[in-house]
């Protein structure tokens, strides 16, 4: 039996029990959705609540049940676009089954993954999404001890209390290079994502691999590094140009890191695709709106979040989970266009 004593003016569980000609045991069961009772009684409670303007005391709850129902949910940063979909997505994921999530951002700093973890546990939190953890396979575990875990964008040894969605980011990178290959493109030029994040480093691998599948050489001078914003893209097309690097393409690490990259063009005067060729990887919500549209490897982000929600809620009600990698697909747009190559090696439209 729970007593509410938020409720104005102190409406407790008995009031809406002797409303309602029930026993408080029965409106407690309703409102767990653990009760069996005839209609007509669900009405009665039903009306009652409505009466006084009841609102379960959700702490009170919780501590009778052991069940908070909440989800924590980390990602590295809340304000980054390619994020917000995956937050969107696990958002409405939870609502029917009747979970709330909390988001918290670690901004890519271990230390602070593991004291937001340690929050969470300490919260009591059901279950836990982490998107793109940086940490190491052994202290997931030991986090899927106290809650059952679920982590994005990387493959892991699953148990029943831990789980994994990868992304195949390899894949997808060799898709968006061998389009530029096919496109006639000789010289690509490549501006990566950071060097300690998986995905930046399997991005990076795709590109290559695509390179050597085709019998072109992997050129260190055509790679730049950038880190994933806006202004990390504009700053490494700067740095290509300015060590004289040539390329008639470019294929950037991430949608945002291909706007900045645009924005230098732009103000070099150089015409995309006319002049240079540009692909990105995400496919944000922006970037079919960009002039001209950008083509890019699409994440099913919003999908993804939807995925992970449920995943989540299956392993807290000890479910079976299976979560395939999720394929990623080419976008073809506006930005790439077919060039003949020049018949002179290291020539290009620059």
């Amino acid at each position: 039996m729970i007593e509410d004593a938020v409720n104005p003016p102190n409406v407790t569980l008995e009031e809406i029990a002797r409303a309602a000609g029930v026993s408080p045991s029965t409106v407690s069961r309703i409102l767990n959705g653990t009760a069996r009772v005839l209609p007509a009684k669900q009405k009665a409670v039903e009306q009652a609540i409505a009466r006084f303007n009841y609102r379960p005391n959700v702490l009170a709850r919780s501590l009778a049940s052991g069940k908070t129902d909440t989800i924590g949910v980390l990602t590295q940063t809340v304000s980054s676009p390619f994020y917000a979909e995956w937050l969107r997505g696990i958002e409405d994921g939870l609502q029917e089954p009747g979970f709330t999530p909390l988001f918290v951002s670690s901004r890519w700093n271990v230390k602070d993954e593991v004291s937001r973890m340690e929050q969470f546990i300490a919260r009591r939190v059901d279950g836990v999404i982490m998107l793109h953890s940086q940490l190491d396979e052994p202290s997931l575990i030991g986090y899927s001890r106290h809650a059952p875990l679920l982590v994005l964008g990387r493959s892991l040894q699953i148990s029943a209390s831990l789980a994994s969605l990868a992304l195949d980011n390899l894949q997808g990178a060799r898709d968006a290079t061998r389009h530029l290959l096919e496109q006639g493109h000789r010289e690509i030029a490549f501006i990566a994502g950071p060097p300690d994040h998986e995905d930046a480093i399997e991005r990076l691998n795709g590109y290559r691999m695509a390179l050597e599948d085709a019998g072109i050489g992997f050129d260190v001078d055509r790679v730049e590094q950038g880190d994933y914003l806006e202004t990390g893209g504009e700053a490494a097309m700067e740095r290509l140009f300015a060590r004289g690097a040539s390329f008639s393409a470019v294929f950037c690490a991430n949608d945002q890191t291909a706007y900045g990259a645009r924005l230098t063009l732009f103000r070099r005067g150089l015409r995309v695709p006319e002049d240079i060729s540009l692909v990105g990887f995400d496919d944000l919500p922006t970037s079919s709106y960009m002039t001209p549209p950008l083509t890019t490897v699409r994440q099913p982000t919003y999908e993804i979040g939807r995925l992970a929600a449920q995943g989540i809620v299956q392993m807290i009600r000890r479910q079976p989970v299976t979560l395939s990698p999720v394929s990623l697909t080419l976008m073809t747009r506006e930005t790439t266009r077919r060039i003949v190559p020049s018949s002179r090696p290291g020539d290009s439209p620059l």
